[in-house]
């Protein structure tokens, strides 16, 4: 599954108020590109006007020194032009990407979790690095200096038809190849770099998974199949390329042809009329070298729209991140207890595969209650339904009276807090990654809870203490320590009520233990949900609830569910390397 592309009627609209919010510099950029583009008419019509001089035998010296100096003042004002009118190109350029980059990511962050991970990491990496980067360049320099070719293309057009309407018939003889040309072009080529985008997408997910659980594939032998697959979307990257580059051999060389048969047929067409008297000869040169000239303002329009179809691809898969949208409402009300229900709830991964089968839990304020059960008995699906990261396909999960499902993010996690094995380190100091919870903690509060995960002594020992700089650029710390800053995020976060999936699993069972001792005081009052596979947690629970293949199997304490006998000693039995008790 990708995430959505927009729709071509979305990203227009979306171009429309980007100009909108621009026009004022667009319109200050254009205006001096105009008077370029005046500027660059002259010389034209000062080589006509001594041609006709010449053919009348009237040119003189200071006829000559008023032309050249026409001349050689047009060309200098061009270029003064063109500098200021080029650095407002680029400074409007670099002002509408970073409004992009920022609204991108906005978008990114504000993605419901589950469609994150259901689009799956490849998706999401090309959009914010190949299709980023391509409209970088449409931004900063297609759509300017497309802009900027269609208003001298223009320019040159009405000054043609000024000097001679008759003269400049003849160039219109190209416009069926540029027409037909491009449109087949235009057809095509959408569709195409559309593929493009979506192979580089399905190589880049490729070659990250392959990347980051190398480790796994090496264990198990898997290096040839991963091989092929990346082979795979390798040659089907090449395979989409080929296409859209077919494309362009077939339009760029027709469009040239059309350009250079305008010019012949002016120069006929103008000479004729020269011949028979129905035309001066100033006016068929002039008009010549406007065709001349406007060839290039022509070529770059040709030439700039073959980026501009990529630019338009990647921006639709850009705007398509923001038609996402999360169901959740903005505000609503907070529930008046922080007693939670789950009442009949299935959920299913894949249409018609639940994974859940008619859960049914109540879980009271303050209460500890660990979940434990077989891999795949639906343990951390359970624990993602409270935390509200998914909903349910049928029943509901209740904070009180009100639906997880319901409440405002910002709402949700003031009452529920998730921790996974996961975890992440960013770029930034030991600080700024614990502060992340709580950004206007005091250097106190989170020595405080770091201490509460016995994570105080090795970060004072590192060689900035709670400056020291973490992530890929930074200093290393092992897996565990990355855990335990992850649980101190918690700590700070001070939510209600805590969901713990196997959120010490990366440490030894002794520092483990002791971790989670140091955890039940700190977070005393408060209800935790554990999600273990190491049963000396049930084993501290007030409850313990036993999930086998979706259903709730058993439910009750510790003492209770081994005098059962059922599940639950078995696998304490289990865990504890002994045999089940007979009955």
């Amino acid at each position: 599954m990708q995430l959505p592309v927009a729709k071509p009627q979305v990203v227009l609209a979306y171009a429309r108020v980007l100009m909108r919010q621009h026009r004022r510099p667009l319109a200050r950029m254009l205006s001096l590109y105009a008077l370029a583009a005046v500027m660059a008419l002259i010389p034209a019509w000062a080589i006509g006007q001594i041609t006709d001089f010449a053919s009348n035998h009237q040119l003189t010296s200071s006829k000559i020194t008023l032309y050249v100096g026409a001349l050689f003042v047009s060309s200098l004002a061009y270029a003064v032009l063109t500098f200021f009118a080029r650095r407002r190109s680029y400074v409007l350029g670099e002002t509408v990407f970073a409004q992009l980059r920022e609204e991108f990511l906005e978008s990114v962050l504000a993605l419901p979790l589950i469609e994150v991970e259901r689009a799956g990491t490849g998706d999401l990496l090309s959009r914010t690095t190949n299709d980023m980067e391509s409209l970088s360049r449409t931004v900063r320099f297609a759509v300017p200096e497309w802009l900027v070719a269609i208003l001298q293309a223009v320019l040159t057009l009405v000054a043609m038809l000024l000097v001679s309407p008759l003269a400049t018939v003849a160039s219109l003889v190209s416009l069926p190849f540029l027409f037909f040309s491009t449109r087949h072009y235009l057809r095509y080529a959408t569709p195409g770099y559309r593929r493009e985008r979506i192979s580089y997408a399905t190589m880049s997910g490729s070659v990250a998974e392959t990347a980051e659980g190398a480790r796994t594939i090496d264990a198990h032998q898997l290096g040839a199949r991963q091989s092929t697959r990346i082979e795979d979307s390798v040659r089907e990257s090449f395979y989409s390329e080929m296409y859209t580059l077919l494309l362009r051999m077939v339009w760029f060389p027709t469009v040239e042809g059309a350009f250079a048969i305008a010019v012949a047929a002016t120069l006929a067409w103008s000479g004729w009329l020269v011949i028979n008297g129905h035309l001066a000869l100033g006016a068929a040169t002039t008009v010549t070298l406007y065709v001349v000239q406007i060839n290039d303002p022509l070529d770059r329009i040709v030439s700039w729209l073959d980026e501009l179809q990529i630019g338009q691809t990647a921006l639709a898969r850009l705007v398509g991140v923001s038609v996402v949208k999360d169901d959740r409402p903005r505000s609503g009300p907070a529930p008046s207890n922080e007693t939670i229900t789950m009442q009949d709830v299935r959920y299913a991964y894949r249409e018609g595969h639940d994974v859940l089968n008619g859960i049914t839990l109540t879980v009271k304020p303050g209460e500890r209650l660990a979940i434990v059960g077989p891999s795949g008995a639906g343990k951390s699906t359970i624990g993602r339904l409270l935390a509200g990261i998914d909903a349910p396909r049928s029943g509901s999960v209740r904070v009180g009276e009100v639906e997880l499902a319901q409440m405002p993010l910002t709402t949700l996690r003031q009452h529920v807090a998730l921790v996974t094995q996961e975890h992440h380190i960013f770029i930034g100091s030991v600080h700024d990654n614990v502060a992340l919870a709580h950004p206007e903690a005091s250097e106190r509060e989170i020595e405080e809870a770091l201490d509460a995960v016995d994570a105080l002594e090795w970060v004072q020992h590192l060689p900035q203490g709670l400056e020291t700089e973490l992530g890929t650029t930074g200093y290393q710390i092992t897996p565990a320590q990355a855990q335990q800053l992850a649980l101190a995020r918690l700590v700070l976060s001070n939510p209600h009520t805590l969901v713990l999936d196997e959120a010490t699993a990366l440490l030894d069972p002794r520092a483990a233990r002791h971790l989670e001792r140091s955890l039940s005081a700190v977070l005393h009052g408060r209800t935790v949900i554990a999600i273990a596979h190491r049963l000396h947690t049930a084993h501290d629970a007030d409850r313990v609830c036993v999930v086998i293949d979706g259903v709730v199997a058993e439910l009750g304490t510790h003492e209770e569910l081994v005098a059962l006998n059922g599940d639950y000693a078995a696998l304490w039995s289990s865990w504890r390397n002994e045999k089940p008790t007979a009955s």
